[in-house]
């Protein structure tokens, strides 16, 4: 259902939201910039809000909510207008049904734009737990049914002799984020596969395949903590024998109380998931909703601020985010001032 729309900051705005489907005679009005989506964004998006509001004094400061990706998407594909996000952040690409669905809610044009680099971190505290982890590991431990047989390991040395007699015990994101998703596609599965009778199953069966490689253990050893990383980080430090799971910024931003666990012998730095040497290395993305841009104030100068603030040695790789590479890096830049919305080819 599209939403209809009230937005009379300028003449301008109400016309092109107006041309996007909308009416005047509903929705509210709004003069601060919204954005909704990943916990692993959101101490980036806050950044460069700050950074916004000192520099645009003439602009009301953005406001923030962390929601999950998931959630995110779901509220900025309800519609238009001023009761709906300008902007979601996603730590994991918006979904080809996810797009079909703000189509339908007439959100026809929106532009994507990748913000930079994160790493799915695996971490335990300061002189805790210490593991060599492999996604084949991974996926054994925390499976609901590894290989589609029963999940019986207890302790990180029943996955694997050479780890720790230790129960397993993983703090984790929710299944509404976008780090689910991303562990899910860059670990279970790559997990999973390795296996070669999962081959055939994805072929034959690929929500068979989805659901054994997929799903995680609800006994207890993986505990959702919900959309707050800080909660994870406090759960492990107070836990020698924990392990957390989160984005690579709050692993540096808290280098003095966690510390990373190697994948596949590499350890989650800077310099590993920036040139993807680190299996759990991924993009991150904001999208914009281009029917927004000349309704909402400070929109397009918002956006801005975000390029000039991911830059390599910028402000928001001084804390945790990672650079993206030089070709994306223009992609960005691109996208940042020409607004060229998706379209259904783009994700095939």
């Amino acid at each position: 259902m599209i939403k209809k729309l009230r937005l009379p900051f300028v003449a301008l705005g109400a016309l092109a939201l107006a041309s996007c489907g909308g009416s005047a005679d509903g929705g509210g009005t709004r003069e601060s910039i919204r954005a909704v989506g990943s916990s692993t964004v959101y101490p980036f998006a806050k950044s460069v809000a700050e950074m916004f509001a000192r520099s645009h004094p003439e602009y009301k400061s953005p406001i923030i909510e962390s929601t999950g990706t998931g959630g995110g998407v779901n509220l900025f594909c309800e519609g238009l207008g001023a009761d709906t996000p300008d902007i979601v952040n996603a730590s994991r690409r918006m979904k080809p049904s996810e797009f079909a669905t703000c189509q339908q809610n007439g959100v026809g044009k929106i532009t994507e734009i990748q913000i930079g680099l994160d790493g799915i971190a695996f971490a335990s505290s300061k002189g805790g737990i210490s593991m060599n982890l492999t996604p084949e590991i991974v996926y054994r431990a925390l499976a609901a049914s590894p290989y589609g047989e029963e999940q019986t390991a207890r302790t990180w040395s029943d996955v694997d002799p050479s780890l720790p007699n230790e129960p397993i015990l993983v703090y984790g994101p929710p299944s509404t984020s976008g780090t689910r998703d991303a562990l899910k596609e860059l670990v279970l599965e790559k997990g999973c596969e390795a296996n070669p009778a999962m081959e055939a199953i994805k072929e034959s069966d690929e929500a068979r395949f989805q659901q054994i490689c997929t799903e995680v253990r609800s006994d207890g050893s993986y505990v959702d903590q919900g959309e707050q990383d800080n909660l994870i980080v406090q759960k492990i430090e107070g836990n020698p024998q924990a392990v957390g799971v989160f984005g690579f910024s709050y692993l540096e931003e808290n280098a003095d109380r966690v510390q990373g666990l190697r994948m596949n012998g590499v350890e989650p730095t800077y310099a590993n998931i920036s040139n993807f040497s680190y299996p759990g290395a991924r993009p991150l993305y904001i999208y914009v909703k281009n029917g927004h841009l000349d309704a909402i104030p400070g929109l397009r100068d918002f956006i801005a601020a975000w390029a000039d603030a991911w830059v390599k040695d910028g402000p928001l790789t001084s804390i945790g985010l990672v650079a993206n590479p030089d070709d994306a890096a223009a992609k960005s830049a691109a996208a940042a001032t020409e607004f060229t919305p998706l379209t259904a080819a783009d994700f095939e």
